[in-house]
């Protein structure tokens, strides 16, 4: 990867596209799904008032364009060079995960979606992924050292990790600018490394998923005017997971969703039936329901917090955590 002006440029152009877009179609898309009725509820406010849903096609959207810039400002203008291949698989398969969560958003507003189709739909969207055997295939066990697994990586790993990541993203969720503000923290910080260690492809998605989630947190942040829903989380998890899998930094991106881990543990403690809202209060704070079913409920039980507060302590355990992976990264690598 040849750092250059133009090569910054060709960053900023699908930075800015991305996020143009997004921020444009975000309110148009508000006022479509609230005139059709695709509302939901903000169960933690006391009065919540109906909310427009399936907000994730706007970032969706804009994530489309930023990719087609980078294949343009590559293809026509040669600013910079990547594998084509690898990016447009990659892209496909976070396209895949997040038409999914649209389907997912539409079809489980009426009727709901059961667990194991959570889990079984997104394996059909790492195909591209294992189709070009993205990815390395070897691993490195304790005592032993790296172990090559040959085609095993592409036929069993990536889709574990696709499905995996974007389910386990759909846990911790459920708060105003929660979602997208730690999908922008997390794939910040894989871009990081994906620029430091030299994966173009890796860097492009992550620029323009972080550009997307940034105009899309405009409207989505406290008092939400539009929720991301199931299209933002699987495919923020879905992007997270692939990132990791083309830029090789597999167990980085494991360690980075430190805090889905822990919900996964207090979600499977209930057999994954409870939610992450705290119950509203009539002096604006939330209030842990006597089930510890969710980390949310964990961290309301040590203090009731509004809604605001709650998300910005999560999101700054994440920064913490960010921040301790970023040390450990780079005093392994020198």
């Amino acid at each position: 990867m040849v750092l250059s002006f133009e090569f910054f440029l060709s960053l900023f152009f699908v930075f800015l596209s991305s996020f143009v877009l997004t921020y444009l179609v975000t309110p148009v898309l508000i006022r479509k799904i609230t005139a059709r009725g695709l509302t939901g509820r903000d169960m933690n406010k006391l009065m919540g008032k109906p909310v427009a849903e399936i907000g994730g096609i706007a970032p969706l959207l804009g994530i489309s364009l930023g990719i087609i810039v980078a294949i343009f400002v590559s293809t026509y203008l040669g600013f910079f060079e990547f594998d084509l291949t690898i990016l447009f698989a990659a892209f496909l398969t976070i396209f895949m995960v997040g038409f999914i969560g649209v389907i997912d958003d539409l079809i489980g507003w009426k009727k709901g979606i059961r667990q194991w189709q959570h889990a079984l739909f997104p394996l059909f969207a790492a195909l591209p992924l294992m189709a070009i055997q993205a990815g390395t295939d070897f691993l490195v066990l304790p005592f032993i050292g790296p172990v090559s697994i040959g085609i095993f990586y592409s036929l069993l790993l990536v889709p574990l990790g696709i499905t995996g990541a974007s389910n386990a993203f759909n846990m911790l969720a459920g708060f105003n600018g929660l979602e997208a503000g730690l999908g922008i923290i997390i794939i910040s910080t894989l871009s990081l490394i994906a620029f430091m260690t030299g994966y173009p492809e890796a860097l492009i998605i992550g620029i323009a998923i972080i550009a997307a989630l940034l105009a899309f947190l405009r409207y989505n942040w406290f008092p939400a005017k539009v929720f991301g829903g199931d299209s933002l989380t699987l495919m923020i998890g879905a992007a997270i997971a692939t990132i990791s899998i083309i830029g090789n930094m597999e167990k980085v991106a494991i360690t980075l969703i430190g805090l889905h881990w822990i919900e996964l543990v207090f979600k499977g403690r209930y057999k994954f039936q409870t939610e992450s809202f705290g119950i509203p209060q009539k002096n604006g704070t939330l209030k842990a329901p006597k089930k510890i079913g969710s980390f949310t409920h964990f961290l309301l039980s040590i203090h009731p917090m509004k809604e605001q507060q709650l998300v910005l302590v999560i999101l700054g355990l994440q920064v913490i955590l960010s921040v301790v992976v970023l040390f450990l990264f780079f005093f392994a690598l020198f």
